[in-house]
C-alpha cells in the first residue's frame, strides 16, 4: 500500500498554484471529466505487468436490446466503487466493458424495430433496406434472408451499445475503453466456437436425440436454466380409462389434449389399491389406444386418483418414467405448439380416427376444449373440470407454456446426469469467495437439483453458429455420428453460409454431400466465456497469465443459476481452475410495491432522467450505500442527499483551501507543525475512519466504507471547521494557524481519496483546484504517515468540544440572540475526562462561541451547560 500521504504523492504533484472557482458546481463536470479520463488514459490497462499487480474485472455485458434502466446504473456503480478502490491501492486494475448483443432479445428487438420476420429460405436481398416504419401488425412485417436479418441485428445493435457507452461513461465508471468486446464480433464467435469444439474434443459436450423443452412461439428448445414457474389457472379432468372386464380406472389430469400421446399409467408400487392392475392393460377414451398400467415411485398415491397417464410428453416427469420404464413414444404435439394434422400410426379404429380428426392441427387450447367435449359425449368424463391454479413451466422470455417434443440437440455436460461432476463443480465453487458468503448456497442448491446436462443449441438466427457439418450419405441422410469439424485457424465459421471443409458450396444439401448445422450456440454458451473472452485465452496467452483466473465477477443474483454456474463449468472444462477469486453477488432495485424494476413488467425508471435531475455523484451515492446482495428500494430521496453531499464537499472544499492554502508550500504533509490537541483529535478521528475504511473495502463492504467516511466528513465540516476558523485565520498566533492550516490541508486532501470511488466527479473537480494530475491515480490514504501527529492524541476531544459548543448555541438560539452574540459567563458540567478533553481544546471552543469566561466542572450524568449570561443586546429599531 502507497506510504505517500498526503499531500506529495506522484511526480504529477509538484507545487502548483491553488485556483478554486468562486462559485463551485456540479453541473458539466460528467461531460469535461469523461472525456479528459478518456484522453489521458486515466484508467487504461498497462499489459506491461505481472499477475501479482494485477486486478481484473470480468464485467457483466448488459444485453443491447434496447435501453438501460437504474438497476444497471445500481450494480454496475458497485463494481466500478471496488475497482477504483483497488486502483488507488497501487494495482493496475483491468477493467473491460462489453455488449451482450447475440441471441433472442436482439432478435425480438430487430423484428419490431423494423418490422421484418427471418426466413431461412428466402434468398439473399443485397439491396435489402426495411420499411421505414414499422407495421403494426406482424403480419405485414417483410419476410427477409437470414443473412438480411443479421445484418439488420448487426446495425441495430452497434447504435444501441453507442447509447450504453456514452451513458455509462456519464455515470463514471472507470473501465478502459479501448477494451470492449461484443458476444457476436469475430473474437467472440471464434472463441466461443473454439471452447465449444475443445469440450467436443474432450467428450464433455455431445448430441442427442431427446425430449427437450420447447418454446412454441420462439420454434427453439429451451435449457433448463431458462425455464420459470408461472402461477396458471388450470382444472383437473377425472377422465377413465377401461380395463378387459369393463371396470373403470380412473385418473386426473390437467392436460386431456394429450390423451391421444398416452403411453401407459402409472401408480406407486406400495398402492394396494392399484396393485392388481400392475401389468395389466386398458384402453384410452376416445382412441382406443392399450397401455400398460405400470409401478413407479415417482408416482403420488395422494396426488388426485392416485394413478396417472403418462404422455410423450406432458411434463419433465413424463420424460423420467418414459425413460425409466422404456416406454413407447407416442408424441403428438408438434414444434408449433398443435397437435399433429395427419392421424398417428397407432390410432387404428374408424371411431378413433374420426375422434383424432375433430382435434387435428389445433392448438393444444383449442384441441383440450375439443376433447373435453368429446369426452362428456362419451361418458368417460367424470363431472365436471375441478379448477385449480398450479405452476406451469415457461420459457423466461416467452408467453406461452412450454411443450415437451423430442429433437437433436447438444448438450455440454454439467453434472446434471454425472454425481462425481456435480460434486466437482461444487468444489470449484468453493474456492470462489462469495460476497455476501450465503450467495454461495444458491450456487450449491442449483447443482444439486439439476435433472440433465446444459442444452446449449438453439433453432434461433443471430447467435454463434454450431460449428459443425454433417456428411450426407447416398440417400441424402445426415451422418450425425462423423461430423466435419473446422480448424482452429477457420474459426468463426457460419456452417449455414460457407462449405464444409474438403466440399464445395455446390454439394451444400446434395446426396454425398454435406448439410451444415442450422443451429447457433445458446447465448450463456458464449457469455459463460467472458474471462477467456476479454481475457486473450487461445490468442493472447500472455495477457491471460496476468488476468486469470479474475479477482472479481461482479453479478446478480438472479443469475448465479445461469452466467456465474456456466462460467464454472466451461472454466473447470477448459482452464480446469475456478474463473474468478471473488463474486460479488448485487441485489435488486424494487419499485415502490417492493416488485423487482424490469422492462417486461414496464416499471423501470429512465437511467438519463435521473442523471439529468441529480448527477452522476448523486446516483452512485445512492447505488453505493446498499450493500451487497441487498434488494434496495429506488429513493430518489437517498440521490437529494448524495447531491447534498457532493456540493458540500465542494463548498468546503473551496473554504479549506480559501482560508490560507493560496500558496502551495501551505498545504504540505508536514505534520510536524500540528501542535493543537484538537487538531491532532481531528487526525486521529481520520487515522480511525483510513483503517476501518480499508478494512471494509478489503472484505467487498465498500457501503460501510462510505458510511464511515460520509459520517466523518459531516463531523468535520459540522464540528471542527465550525471551532477552529479564529485560529485559522491567525487570531491565535502563526503557530496555531500553522498548525490548523496544516490539519485541513491533510484532512482534505484524505476525504477527497477516501471519497473518490463513490463521488468521482466532485472529487476530481477539487483535486484539480490544488493538485496536478487525477485523485484517481492517486494512492488509497494511508496513516503511517499521521503516526507523530496521532501518537498521544485523544480522538475524543473533538467530540467532546462540539458537544458544549452546542449547548452554548442552543442557550443562544432559546434567547433569540444571534449566534455571534457575546457570552459573558458560561458553566460546562462534564466527566472528569471531559473536562480535561475540554481543557485541551479550551481556547477553541471559546472563540467558536464568543465566550468571555468559561468555567468547567465535575459532575455526573451527560454533559451540560449551564449558567449562560449573554451581554447586552441592542434592540433591533421599531418598525415606521
Amino acid at each position: 500500500m502507497a506510504e505517500n500521504f498526503p499531500g506529495t504523492d506522484t511526480p504529477d504533484n509538484e507545487p502548483k498554484t491553488v485556483s478554486v472557482p468562486d462559485k463551485p458546481a456540479l453541473e458539466g463536470l460528467e461531460a469535461t471529466l469523461s472525456r479528459r479520463w478518456r484522453d489521458e488514459g486515466t484508467y487504461a490497462f498497462n499489459e506491461d505487468t505481472v499477475r501479482e499487480d494485477v486486478y481484473s474485472i470480468d464485467t457483466p455485458p448488459p444485453t443491447a436490446s434496447g435501453s438501460l434502466h437504474v438497476g444497471h446504473m445500481f450494480s454496475y456503480t458497485q463494481t466500478d466503487v471496488m475497482a477504483r478502490y483497488q486502483r488507488m491501492t497501487g494495482k493496475n486494475v483491468f477493467y473491460p466493458m462489453g455488449w451482450d448483443d447475440n441471441g433472442l432479445p436482439t432478435e425480438r428487438r430487430v423484428q419490431n424495430y423494423y418490422g421484418v420476420r427471418c426466413d431461412p429460405t428466402k434468398p439473399y436481398d443485397p439491396d435489402y433496406r426495411p420499411p421505414a416504419t414499422a407495421p403494426k401488425n406482424q403480419r405485414d412485417f417483410d419476410v427477409i434472408s437470414r443473412r438480411n436479418f443479421i445484418e439488420l441485428c448487426e446495425e441495430l445493435a452497434v447504435e444501441d451499445e453507442k447509447v450504453f457507452e456514452d451513458l455509462f461513461s456519464t455515470l463514471g465508471l472507470s473501465v478502459d475503453w479501448t477494451r470492449t468486446y461484443r458476444t457476436i464480433d469475430d473474437n467472440s464467435r471464434a472463441v466461443s466456437q473454439r471452447a465449444f469444439l475443445e469440450n467436443l474434443k474432450a467428450g464433455d459436450a455431445y448430441m442427442s436425440e431427446a425430449p427437450t423443452l420447447w418454446d412454441v412461439t420462439f420454434r427453439t428448445a429451451v435449457a433448463q436454466a431458462e425455464v420459470e414457474d408461472r402461477e396458471q389457472a388450470g382444472a383437473y379432468h377425472r377422465i377413465s380409462f377401461h380395463a378387459p372386464d369393463g371396470e373403470k380406472v380412473f385418473i386426473e389430469t390437467t392436460r386431456p389434449e394429450l390423451l391421444p400421446a398416452c403411453v401407459a399409467l402409472v401408480a406407486h408400487p406400495d398402492d394396494e389399491r392399484y396393485q392388481r392392475l400392475f401389468g395389466t392393460k386398458v384402453t384410452s377414451p376416445l382412441f382406443d389406444v392399450e397401455v400398460e398400467v405400470r409401478a413407479h415411485p415417482l408416482a403420488k398415491p395422494d396426488k388426485g386418483s392416485g394413478i396417472a397417464m403418462i404422455c410423450t410428453f406432458g411434463d419433465q416427469t413424463d420424460v423420467t418414467w418414459w425413460r425409466e420404464l422404456n416406454l413407447p413414444t407416442r408424441a403428438v404435439v408438434g414444434r408449433d405448439g398443435r397437435l399433429l394434422a395427419d392421424t398417428p400410426d397407432w390410432i387404428t379404429t374408424d371411431k378413433a380416427k374420426e375422434n383424432y380428426a375433430a382435434v387435428a392441427a389445433k392448438t393444444v387450447f383449442s384441441a383440450k376444449e375439443a376433447v373435453v367435449e368429446m369426452l362428456r359425449e362419451s361418458g368417460d368424463l367424470e363431472g365436471e373440470p375441478k379448477k385449480i391454479t398450479h405452476p406451469v413451466n415457461f420459457f423466461e422470455k416467452g408467453d406461452k407454456p412450454l411443450e415437451v417434443v423430442t429433437s437433436r440437440q447438444w448438450y455440454i455436460r454439467n453434472g446434471g446426469r454425472d454425481e462425481d461432476r456435480r460434486a466437482a463443480l461444487i468444489a470449484r465453487g468453493r474456492e470462489i469467495d462469495f460476497h455476501p458468503s450465503f450467495m454461495r448456497s444458491r450456487y450449491e442448491n442449483w447443482i444439486e437439483g439439476l435433472n440433465g446436462d446444459w442444452l446449449v443449441s438453439r433453432q434461433r438466427f443471430f447467435g454463434v453458429p454450431v460449428p459443425v457439418w454433417y456428411p450426407l450419405d447416398a440417400s441424402g441422410n445426415p451422418d450425425y455420428d462423423n461430423p466435419v469439424l473446422p480448424s482452429s485457424e477457420q474459426l468463426p465459421v457460419d456452417p449455414a453460409a460457407e462449405p464444409a471443409p474438403g466440399y464445395e458450396e455446390s454439394q451444400r444439401n446434395q446426396p454425398g454431400g454435406f448439410v451444415g448445422d442450422a443451429d447457433v450456440l445458446d447465448t450463456w454458451a458464449t457469455s459463460s466465456l467472458t474471462p477467456q473472452i476479454v481475457g486473450g485465452w487461445s490468442r493472447d496467452e500472455d495477457l491471460f497469465s496476468k488476468v486469470f483466473p479474475f479477482d472479481l465477477r461482479p453479478q446478480g443474483h438472479d443469475i448465479i443459476r445461469t452466467w456465474l454456474f456456466s462460467s464454472v463449468v466451461r472454466a473447470d472444462a477448459l482452464n480446469h481452475a475456478a474463473p474468478w477469486k471473488h463474486a460479488a453477488i448485487s441485489g435488486w432495485i424494487l419499485d415502490p410495491d417492493r416488485k423487482k424494476m424490469s422492462k417486461s413488467k414496464g416499471n423501470v425508471v429512465v437511467p438519463t432522467d435521473v442523471l439529468n435531475d441529480y448527477g452522476s455523484d448523486a446516483v452512485r451515492y445512492w447505488a453505493a450505500s446498499a450493500k451487497l446482495g441487498a434488494d434496495t428500494a429506488y429513493e430518489i430521496a437517498q440521490m437529494k442527499i448524495g447531491r447534498r453531499l457532493a456540493i458540500k464537499l465542494l463548498n468546503a472544499s473551496k473554504f479549506v483551501l480559501n482560508l490560507g492554502a493560496t500558496e502551495a508550500n501551505v498545504v504540505t504533509a508536514d505534520t510536524s507543525v500540528i501542535t493543537n490537541a484538537l487538531d491532532s483529535a481531528l487526525l486521529k478521528q481520520l487515522a480511525e475512519v483510513v483503517n476501518a475504511s480499508t478494512a471494509a473495502f478489503e472484505r467487498y463492504d465498500y457501503a460501510k466504507a462510505l458510511q464511515l467516511t460520509e459520517s466523518f466528513f459531516w463531523s468535520f465540516t459540522d464540528d471542527y471547521v465550525e471551532l477552529i476558523k479564529d485560529r485559522a485565520y491567525g487570531a491565535a498566533g502563526e503557530a496555531e494557524q500553522a498548525s490548523v492550516l496544516a490539519t485541513l490541508a491533510t484532512t482534505l486532501d484524505a476525504l477527497l481519496r477516501l471519497f473518490a470511488p463513490f463521488l468521482p466527479f466532485a472529487t476530481e473537480e477539487v483535486w484539480g483546484w490544488w493538485r496536478n494530475g487525477s485523485v484517481h491515480r492517486a494512492p488509497w490514504p494511508n496513516v503511517d504517515a499521521l503516526s507523530s501527529a496521532v501518537a498521544t492524541a485523544d480522538a475524543g476531544i473533538l467530540a467532546t468540544v462540539a458537544t458544549a459548543l452546542g449547548g452554548i448555541r442552543k442557550a443562544k438560539s432559546e434567547a433569540k440572540v444571534k449566534q455571534r452574540t457575546e457570552v459573558l459567563t458560561a458553566t460546562v458540567t462534564a466527566s472528569e475526562a471531559q473536562v480535561a478533553q475540554l481543557q485541551a481544546g479550551l481556547a477553541d471552543l471559546k472563540a467558536a462561541g464568543n465566550v468571555r469566561e468559561l468555567s468547567l466542572a465535575t459532575g455526573e450524568g451527560e454533559l451540560a451547560v449551564s449558567g449562560v449570561e449573554l451581554a447586552p443586546v441592542e434592540p433591533a429599531p421599531a418598525a415606521e
